[in-house]
C-alpha cells in the first residue's frame, strides 16, 4: 500500500489534496519544466536579486554554517560520504570536501555540471535523481542532502524511497524547503496562492515532515527556520518585537522556508 493517500484539502480543495498519513500538501496546478540553465539563472536573479555566482560568498558561508549543524547534531565528516541532490556549481560540495567529507553531486544543469566538474574538481553527474535506481546505492551515503530541490519532484514515493535507501543506518539527512507552516499559508493564504511556484508539486511542514519522516524510521534532531518575515504575518504575532517573533518562529520551526536535520536509525 502506498504511504501517501490523497484526498481533497477541506479548506482549499481547488488548490491542494493532503495525504492523510503524512499531512503533505499536493499543489493540483503545479507543472513539469525544464530545469536547464536559462532556468537556473533566471530563477536566482528574479528571487535573490543577484546572480548565483556573484552570491558566492554567501552560498559558502551558509554551507560552512550548515556543515557545522551536521557537526553539531552528530555527523563526523572525516571520510564520511556525502551526497548533494541539485548540487548546482558545488559550493557546497567543495566547503564540505575541504571539511572533510567524500562528495558527490547530482545536477540537472549542464553549466552547473561543467563547473562544478572543471573548476572546482568536483565528482558531479548531469543526472536526475529519479534516473539512479533505487537499489543503486542502497546504504551508501552518511549524509543526503537536498536544499529545495523535493518539493520539484512529482513522484514523491521515488524521491523518499531513494532518500531513505540511499542512507546508511545512523546516516543523516538534511533538506531545506519552502513551509506551509509560515506566516504566509496560515495567514494570507490568498496571497500564498497568487504567488505559488508553479513547478512545486508539494508543501511540508515541520508538523508533516516530522510524521513523515517518523514513519520511515527517521529521527528529526535539528529543525529551525530559514526566514523570518513578520511583515508577512496578518496574525497578532506579527506585531510583536522583532527579537520575540523571532523567539516564537524558532521555538516552532514557524517559517515561510525552513530546515532539519533527521537521523536514520538503525534497526
Amino acid at each position: 500500500m502506498s504511504l501517501f493517500q490523497f484526498f481533497p484539502h477541506q479548506e482549499f480543495p481547488e488548490f491542494y489534496e493532503e495525504c492523510r498519513h503524512t499531512g503533505v500538501f499536493r499543489y493540483l496546478p503545479a507543472k513539469t519544466r525544464e530545469y536547464g540553465d536559462s532556468y537556473f539563472m533566471e530563477e536566482y536573479i528574479t528571487q535573490y536579486k543577484k546572480s548565483y555566482y556573484e552570491d558566492e560568498p554567501n552560498l559558502r558561508s551558509m554551507a560552512k554554517r550548515r556543515l557545522s549543524v551536521l557537526e553539531r547534531v552528530g555527523a563526523n565528516p572525516k571520510g564520511a560520504s556525502l551526497l548533494e541532490i541539485g548540487s548546482a556549481a558545488g559550493f557546497f560540495l567543495d566547503e564540505a570536501r575541504k571539511a572533510g567529507y567524500l562528495t558527490k553531486g547530482l545536477e540537472l544543469s549542464p553549466k552547473e555540471v561543467e563547473y562544478a566538474r572543471s573548476k572546482l574538481s568536483l565528482d558531479v553527474e548531469k543526472k536526475s535523481v529519479l534516473s539512479v535506481d533505487v537499489s543503486e546505492w542502497k546504504d551508501t551515503f552518511d549524509v543526503v542532502s537536498a536544499f529545495f530541490v523535493i518539493e520539484h519532484i512529482e513522484e514523491i514515493e521515488g524521491i523518499w524511497e531513494r532518500l531513505t535507501s540511499w542512507l546508511k543506518p545512523g546516516g543523516f539527512l538534511y533538506l531545506a524547503l519552502p513551509s506551509s507552516f509560515g506566516p504566509s499559508f496560515q495567514t494570507n493564504p490568498k496571497e500564498w496562492f497568487a504567488t505559488h511556484p508553479t513547478d512545486h508539486f508539494f508543501d511540508y511542514s515541520v508538523h508533516s515532515l516530522k510524521k513523515l519522516l517518523s514513519i520511515l524510521g527517521f529521527e528529526v534532531n535539528y529543525v529551525r527556520p530559514m526566514s523570518y518575515h513578520s511583515y508577512r504575518d496578518l496574525s497578532p504575532r506579527g506585531k510583536l518585537p522583532e527579537w520575540l517573533y523571532r523567539l516564537y518562529a524558532n521555538s516552532f520551526a514557524y517559517g515561510d522556508t525552513i530546515e532539519l536535520t533527521a537521523r536514520k536509525l538503525k534497526h
